[in-house]
């Protein structure tokens, strides 16, 4: 049997605070680990073993040094915004979080119809569970209703946190 916790976590933000915090330095990750590569190079070793060491493909390390190359510094700075932009605002994220506070437990179909009717976008149920993760909330898939009715459904208690 495992022991219990000795020393609990202090929760000093929420998740989706964390998650954010998290986002934004994953890209310093991403220079850090460039700048290895091309000290590597610095150091004479081949680009196809600078690779390896990093954990890349040659094709990837070809890309990155031509890059240095022609830009320096600023050439290996990622280029994407990772992926499509939010068709909420940040501030609209803001109001659907106190917008789910007001009721103990969603589905995510409710949590869907309720983005389209306050704020006019149109998101699958899989990606409405994304958006509620990033907020670091919980959600409740739909169940069968007779299962509802005789209280058999758990699925149906998950709180939002």
């Amino acid at each position: 049997m495992p022991k219990p916790e000795q020393i609990p976590i202090q929760r000093h933000m929420g998740i989706g605070e964390l998650n954010k915090k998290i986002g934004a330095l994953e890209k310093y990750m991403k220079i850090l680990r460039r700048l290895y590569f091309i000290k590597c190079r610095y150091g004479g070793v081949s680009v196809v073993a600078a690779a390896r060491q990093v954990g890349i493909t040659k094709s990837v390390a070809y890309n990155w040094q031509r890059r240095w190359n022609e830009d320096g510094y600023v050439g290996i700075i990622p280029r994407h915004a990772g992926g499509r932009p939010s068709k909420l605002s940040e501030s609209q994220k803001k109001q659907l979080e106190t917008l789910l506070s007001q009721k103990s437990y969603w589905t995510t179909v409710e949590v869907k119809d309720l983005i389209f009717r306050e704020f006019g976008a149109e998101y699958s149920p899989k990606q409405v569970r994304v958006i509620l993760k990033k907020l670091g909330t919980g959600y409740a898939e739909p169940c069968d209703n007779s299962l509802l009715d005789s209280g058999e459904c758990d699925l149906c208690q998950l709180a939002i946190h």
